[in-house]
C-alpha cells in the first residue's frame, strides 16, 4: 500500500462520502490477502501449524484442507507462499453457554447494539441488572471474540478481556489462531460476503453455527499473523487521526457558516454594518459550504432576508404597500356586490401588536386575509373519499403533489368528471396558490393554466390574489422562516400538523411595495441559481474525489504502470 501517495491526496479525498470507512475496509482487505506486509520465507508455513493444531484438537483435517486449498469453489484466488485456507470451525470454537441472567446481576451485558459496525469498537453498555434482561444469555470468559449472528452484513465483532453475558443473538468465539488476526478477518469484506451469501431471509437475516463453521479463512503463517496485526493497528491509528482531523475541519466550517448566517438573519440596525456582514458572507460562504445541508441553510437565509427587506435596496419612488392593499380591497368590493357599495378599508397591523420586527420604508404589516382576495379550504373528507380515486381522471391536488413550488400530479389520484363537477366550487383556477393544510407547513404551489380545472384535495387550501401580485413572492414568503414559524406555532394536532382556516387567514405578513416584490423575486432567483451552482460544484467535487479515491485504493493492487495511468487519468 502506497501510504505516501494516499496521504498526499488525502485532503482531496477525505471529503468523499465514506472515504475513511472505505479506507479502513481496504486496509483489512489488503491484510487478509497477504498484500499489506512482506512475506518471510523463514516463517513456518500455516499448513504445518494447522496440522499441529488439528492433532491437538484430536482431529485429522490435513486431507480436507488439501481439498479445500485446491478447490475452485472455495479457493477463488491464489494465496501468498506459506498461506493456506481453513474452515472457520478449524481455527475457532463457538462457546455456547446459555445461563439465567438473574444469577449474574452485576456482570456486563453485551448486545449487538453495543458493537460499532465494521470497526470492532465496543460501545457503552449496561450491567444485567441495569438492562433488565430476563431471557437466557451466553456466559463468556476473557479472551473470546463476541460476534453478532443477527444481520451479519453489519460486521459486528469485538474482542473482550473481561467476563460477562452476551445476547443469545451473539456467539462467544474462542480463537485458535492469533485473536486479533481472526477478529480483523471477521470484520473484513471477504468474511461478511461469505456470512451473508447463503441467507435468503429479508426481515431478520442471521447465520447459524453450521454455516459459520464453513466460512473459509485465509490463514497466514503464525509469525506473519502477528506482523499483519501490528501493521493494521498502525494504519487504523492513522485513520483515527485522519478522521479526527476531518471532524475538526467540519466543525470549524459549521461554526463559521452558522456564525455568518446568524449575522445575516439577525442583521445590525446600522445599514453599513449589515452591508459588511453581507459582503463577508457572500465572499466566504461559497468556500465554506461543503455539504447539501449547509446550502439548504444558505437558501433559508436568503428567503429570510428577502421577507425582511434586507435583500434589495428600497426605492422611495415605489408606491407604498398600503396602496396595494387598497387595490385588493377595491377588487373584493367589486366581486362582492352584496356589500351594498360600502367601501372596504384594508386592515394593517402594527408590528408591536404581534411582537415582530419594524418594517422598512413603504412596507406595512398585514395579514393573508387582507393580502389575498380569498382564502378557502378544500372539500371536507366526507365530500371526497379515497375510494373515489380512479386513474387518468381529473387530478386531485394533495400536499404531496406540491414540490418546488409546482404541482406534480399522480395519475392514480384522480376522480371522474362527474365528481369533479359536483365539487366545482373547489376547482382550481390559473393564478391560484394551493397550500398544504396538514403535514409539512409552508408547502405550496402555483397553479398554472395547465392545472386549471383540477380539484383541490381535502388536505389543501386555495388562496387567490389580484393579478398584479407576483405569485413567486407569495411562494417565497411561505417558504421563509417567518411564515413557517407562525404556522408551526399556531398548528393543531399532535400526530400530524394541521392548519385551519382561521390560522391561515390571520398569518402576519410584512408586505413590501409591489415594485419591490418584483425586485425581491428577481434577486432571490439569482441567488438561488448560485446555490444551484454550488450544489452542482459539490456534486462534481464529490465525484472527482470518489474517482481519485478509487484510483488510489486500486493502486495497491495494480501494476505500477497501470496504477500511474489510472491516477493521472483521474
Amino acid at each position: 500500500m502506497n501510504a505516501e501517495r494516499l496521504l498526499a491526496h488525502f485532503e482531496q479525498i477525505s471529503e468523499a462520502p465514506d472515504a475513511i470507512a472505505r479506507l479502513r475496509r481496504f486496509i483489512l482487505d489488503l491484510a487478509v490477502r497477504g498484500k499489506l506486509v512482506e512475506q518471510d520465507p523463514e516463517d513456518e508455513p500455516a499448513e504445518a501449524w494447522l496440522n499441529i493444531l488439528s492433532v491437538h484438537k484430536g482431529k485429522e483435517s490435513r486431507s480436507s484442507r488439501s481439498r479445500l486449498s485446491h478447490s475452485d469453489k472455495t479457493n477463488p484466488s491464489n494465496l501468498p507462499n506459506g498461506w493456506c485456507h481453513a474452515f472457520f470451525g478449524e481455527v475457532a470454537l463457538i462457546r455456547s453457554n446459555l445461563v439465567n441472567p438473574g444469577n449474574h446481576p452485576d456482570k456486563p451485558h453485551i448486545a449487538p447494539d453495543s458493537i460499532e459496525s465494521w470497526t470492532a469498537r465496543l460501545l457503552p453498555f449496561q450491567t444485567i441488572a441495569e438492562s433488565g434482561v430476563t431471557s437466557p444469555k451466553h456466559l463468556f470468559q476473557p479472551g473470546v471474540i463476541l460476534y453478532s449472528k443477527i444481520r451479519p452484513n453489519l460486521a459486528k465483532a469485538i474482542k473482550v478481556d473481561f467476563d460477562g453475558l452476551c445476547s443469545a443473538d451473539m456467539y462467544p468465539i474462542e480463537p485458535l489462531l492469533d485473536r486479533d488476526y481472526l477478529l480483523k478477518y471477521m470484520i473484513s469484506t471477504s468474511f461478511v460476503e461469505q456470512a451473508t451469501a447463503g441467507d435468503n431471509r429479508v426481515a431478520m437475516p442471521k447465520i447459524n453455527q453450521a454455516a459459520l463453521n464453513q466460512i473459509v479463512v485465509p490463514v497466514p503463517p503464525l509469525a506473519e499473523q502477528h506482523r499483519i496485526v501490528a501493521k493494521v493497528d498502525e494504519l487504523m491509528a492513522l485513520c483515527d487521526q485522519l478522521e479526527a482531523a476531518r471532524q475538526q475541519r467540519e466543525q470549524t466550517r459549521e461554526r463559521l457558516v452558522a456564525a455568518s448566517l446568524q449575522r445575516l438573519n439577525q442583521p445590525a440596525e446600522d445599514p453599513a454594518s449589515f452591508r459588511q456582514h453581507a459582503q463577508f458572507a457572500l465572499q466566504t460562504l461559497p468556500s465554506l459550504t461543503t455539504t447539501p445541508a449547509q446550502i439548504k441553510q444558505l437558501r433559508q437565509c436568503i428567503l429570510n432576508l428577502a421577507v425582511r427587506g434586507k435583500l434589495v435596496q428600497q426605492d422611495p419612488e415605489d408606491e407604498p404597500a398600503q396602496e396595494l392593499l387598497t387595490a385588493v380591497a377595491l377588487e373584493k368590493m367589486m366581486q362582492r356586490p352584496n356589500q351594498g357599495g360600502k367601501s372596504i378599508k384594508p386592515m394593517t397591523v402594527e408590528s408591536d401588536e404581534i411582537n415582530l420586527f419594524p418594517v422598512r420604508m413603504g412596507w406595512v404589516w398585514t395579514t393573508l386575509e387582507e393580502y389575498a382576495l380569498d382564502v378557502s379550504t378544500g372539500p371536507f373528507g366526507s365530500m371526497l373519499h379515497q375510494s373515489d380515486y380512479i386513474s387518468d381522471g381529473v387530478p386531485v391536488v394533495n400536499p404531496s403533489h406540491m414540490i418546488g413550488g409546482r404541482i406534480h400530479p399522480d395519475p392514480k389520484v384522480t376522480v371522474p368528471s362527474a365528481i369533479a363537477d359536483k365539487l366545482a366550487t373547489y376547482k382550481l383556477r390559473a393564478g391560484d396558490v394551493v397550500m398544504a393544510r396538514r403535514g409539512e407547513v409552508g408547502r405550496a404551489a402555483h397553479v398554472s393554466s395547465e392545472e386549471e380545472g383540477w380539484l383541490c384535495g381535502t388536505g389543501s387550501f386555495i388562496v387567490r390574489f389580484i393579478p398584479e401580485i407576483p405569485r413567486e413572492y407569495v411562494l417565497l414568503f411561505l417558504s421563509a422562516g417567518l411564515a413557517r414559524e407562525y404556522l408551526l406555532d399556531s398548528a393543531v394536532g399532535s400526530t400530524m400538523t394541521n392548519l385551519n382556516h382561521g390560522i391561515l387567514k390571520h398569518m402576519p405578513i410584512p408586505l413590501p411595495p409591489l415594485a419591490e416584490q418584483h425586485r425581491i423575486v428577481a434577486k432571490v432567483d439569482s441567488l438561488m441559481a448560485l446555490c444551484d451552482q454550488l450544489e452542482q460544484q459539490l456534486s462534481q467535487a464529490d465525484q472527482q474525489r470518489q474517482r481519485l479515491l478509487e484510483s488510489l485504493l486500486a493502486e495497491a493492487l495494480a501494476k505500477p504502470e497501470e496504477a500511474l495511468a489510472s491516477v493521472e487519468s483521474s
